[in-house]
């Protein structure tokens, strides 16, 4: 990103829709150089570079505060648009079909489902939730990787449950935990992450840096 002044800030609408402080997430990409800001109410998204969706809490809570705002029809049609977007955590869960979490549909908006960590409990070091930092995998050469190392750079992570997608072609991060899932996808303009990038310190803001290059 360039410290010119005079180039305008991209401006980044972060979902607030009930649920908690979201102030960190606001933070780290003010911090990076974004102009960020949260609404409360889909009329207050206009002339925006990004529509930035922050999860946390219950999917059942998120799926009901959503459709009371309205916010759930407007995801959809700003992701069908091909419009720049990034989830965080439930933020990338709810785009999928369904949750083993309180048993409900969510947007639909891929296929795929959200599943309960199954693994051999005889190794001690697992625990649900899967909390703390972890490593990440991918493929080289994609503009959102560049600058982070496969395998190596460390995010941190806080979830019970993880995305199943239908489309193998949508992931862009795997991560192991008793086995490997997806914690992370991309398709078009739309990215989403299982772990939360502002809570991930020098490498979550990169990861930031990285989407607001592609904006």
């Amino acid at each position: 990103m360039t410290e010119d002044s005079t180039i305008p800030k991209p401006r980044l609408a972060v979902i607030d829709y009930g649920m908690g402080n979201l102030r960190s997430v606001v933070r780290a990409w003010e911090h990076i150089g974004a102009d960020a800001f949260l609404v409360s109410d889909p009329s207050q998204i206009a002339n925006v570079d990004a529509l930035i969706f922050p999860g946390q809490g219950a999917i059942v809570d998120t799926m009901r505060l959503l459709q009371s705002t309205g916010f759930d029809n407007m995801i959809r049609d700003w992701i069908a648009a091909d419009k720049p977007f990034f989830g965080i955590c439930l933020g990338l869960q709810a785009l999928f079909e369904y949750s083993e979490e309180g048993d409900i549909d969510t947007l639909a908006i891929f296929k795929g489902s959200v599943k309960r960590f199954r693994f051999d409990f005889s190794d001690p070091s697992l625990k649900i939730p899967h909390m703390g930092w972890n490593s990440v995998t991918f493929d080289s050469g994609a503009p959102m990787t560049d600058g982070l190392t496969s395998g190596q750079d460390q995010f941190y992570f806080v979830h019970s449950y993880h995305i199943v997608p239908q489309d193998p072609s949508l992931a862009l991060f795997h991560t192991n935990y008793g086995g490997q899932f997806v914690s992370g996808i991309r398709s078009g303009n739309c990215y989403a992450t299982q772990f939360h990038p502002e809570k991930s310190q020098a490498k979550g803001l990169h990861l930031y840096r990285n989407f607001l290059r592609s904006l």
